[in-house]
């Protein structure tokens, strides 16, 4: 940079200044070392306030205001604005999905039932009042009937009960309680469990669980049954069951005697008195005031369940010694097992 005498700078006019390109000294340090030679004092800034009597809500038009709003702006975090239109469409589908008729129309397993909506929905903890609640999605048929993929030949015993409490006929009422199990309808399980035939069902089961083999020896029935007849080529197959209450039949006279001999027994004689008779199956002892008639009758009501046919007759007894001149005495009945 060029130096001036102090006679050019006298005359009032400021020289030309000129800059090297090369100097790394920026522009702003080459005008404050040039005021300290010509001990000049700092032209101090002037600042610009503008009053302005528009309101709050009323944007400014200088560009000072508009550059510092921008400024502004630019510093505070962007917040993406909701989408409202998105929030209708999505309370819409919501709306529409648990929207139905007020009258229903069904298909069950092919049967074409129409009920109302209230009628399903009539207890809130069913898997019906569950389908029906718009949480679920249902499948039509090609008629636009809500399909249920289940037998209907009872639903129709279900829907009289939700509408009035009505009970099926004593004869369809097993059916009903296994549908009811199904659509889990409590009230309903209830009554039926109430009505015959399932209150004697619970009776009858009540004894049966005083012999926690029988459903086994059920099984060992069928299966040596079936295993004769085809060994035989025969259509029907004969086996020997004993059914005893008691560890021994005696008579009155009898029974002073026996209870001794069965609390004052040795090891070897308690072996004679729990023999196994020479049968197939052997069912018993139990305590309970149902007879060995009783028990015959479970036995062949339980086989005819299962759609096989069975007969049964008194052969005889066990004529086994068991000690002293006590015999075993129990009773041993043939089953006759009718495959065709």
């Amino acid at each position: 940079m060029q130096q001036y005498g102090s006679d050019e700078a006298s005359n009032g006019e400021r020289p030309p200044v000129s800059f090297n390109i090369s100097s790394p000294l920026p522009v702003a340090t080459s005008r404050v070392r040039r005021f300290a030679q010509e001990r000049r004092a700092l032209p101090q800034p002037r600042v610009m306030v503008v009053f302005s009597a528009a309101s709050e809500t009323d944007k400014p038009a200088d560009a000072m205001s508009s550059s510092d709003s921008a400024e502004d702006d630019f510093r505070k975090p962007a917040t993406p604005a909701p989408n409202l239109n998105l929030g209708k469409s999505l309370r819409s589908t919501l709306n529409a999905s648990e929207e139905f008729p007020e009258v229903i129309p069904l298909n069950v397993g092919g049967t074409n039932f129409t009920t109302r909506l209230s009628t399903l929905r009539r207890y809130d903890d069913t898997m019906l009042a569950a389908m029906f609640s718009g949480r679920h999605h249902i499948p039509r048929d090609a008629e636009g009937r809500f399909f249920i993929d289940r037998d209907g030949a009872y639903f129709g015993d279900i829907l009289n009960f939700l509408r009035e409490g009505e009970l099926p006929q004593r004869d369809r009422v097993r059916a009903v309680h296994r549908e009811a199990q199904y659509y889990a309808i409590g009230p309903l399980l209830d009554s039926l469990e109430d009505a015959q035939p399932l209150t004697g069902e619970r009776v009858r089961q009540s004894f049966l669980d005083l012999m926690p083999y029988y459903k086994d020896n059920l099984e060992r029935i069928v299966e040596i049954a079936k295993l004769r007849a085809m060994q035989r080529k025969a259509r029907f197959a004969k086996l020997k069951i004993c059914v005893y209450k008691e560890e021994m039949p005696i008579t009155p006279y009898e029974r002073p005697l026996f209870n001794s001999l069965r609390f004052e027994r040795t090891e070897s004689e308690a072996k004679l008195f729990e023999h196994h008779c020479e049968v197939d199956v052997s069912f018993g002892p139990w305590e309970a005031v149902a007879d060995v008639y009783d028990l015959l009758h479970c036995i062949v009501s339980d086989l005819a369940e299962r759609g096989i046919t069975a007969d049964q007759q008194c052969i005889g007894v066990c004529d086994k010694h068991l000690i002293n001149h006590y015999y075993c005495k129990r009773p041993i009945y043939e089953f006759k097992i009718t495959w065709w």
